[in-house]
């Protein structure tokens, strides 16, 4: 009888396609969640006041951090999360999306603010209209971690390190098999690598 296939999901998971997926998403939140903090630090109003004569009116400018103060800290929090999505994975790395995807959303809704208050002064529409944009981009990379990190891989899970000779391992669905012991036959590159990862010596027949 032929073994039953392998789940779809774990074919995902460690395929080219969930690499870029992950790539994708950590870009959009990492670029949204820099671009909204960076538009925040900008000049968003600027307010003359008149002064005596012949005195020059005192120009006082405010930025986005100043007019709308729990944008910038959002964005922070927005950009620290798009990090740790590379060092989650499964359910915990989806629920991380949900709550990039309800930041971005914040970050948005302070852009739209911006935008629509009636700041004292002359007001610069660019840069909320930034923070409405990396607030999305943060957002959308988010749902996309919500809807698809569970079947991505993890951070170094490429890498990790095969177990020692005679070391027991786990096989999903199976029972637990040795590694096998003792010198390796061949001559490969490979397996000579192979084997210097299991701390056994090629050279040895």
């Amino acid at each position: 009888m032929s073994p039953a296939p392998a789940p779809a999901g774990a074919v995902t998971r460690g395929g080219p396609a969930g690499r870029r997926e992950l790539t994708y998403a950590v870009l959009l939140c990492l670029a949204g969640a820099g671009l909204a903090l960076w538009a925040a630090t900008r000049t968003w109003a600027v307010e003359l006041s008149a002064r005596p004569a012949p005195l020059p009116p005192v120009r006082d400018t405010s930025t986005g951090a100043a007019l709308v103060p729990w944008l910038p800290a959002l964005a922070v929090v927005a950009l620290a999360g798009g990090g740790a999505v590379l060092a989650t994975r499964g359910r915990l790395r989806q629920v991380l999306g949900g709550l990039l995807a309800l930041l971005g959303l914040a970050v948005a809704a302070g852009g739209v603010q911006g935008l629509v208050a009636g700041f004292d002064g002359e007001v610069s529409r660019q840069w909320p209209a930034l923070c409405l944009v990396g607030g999305l981009l943060t957002a959308g990379g988010g749902l996309l971690t919500g809807w698809r990190g569970g079947r991505w891989p993890a951070m170094g899970a490429r890498y990790e390190r095969p177990a020692r000779p005679g070391q027991v391992t786990t096989r999903p669905g199976g029972p637990a098999a040795p590694q096998p012991a003792g010198p390796i036959e061949g001559r490969g590159t490979t397996q000579a690598w192979d084997a210097l990862d299991r701390g056994e010596d090629p050279t040895v027949s």
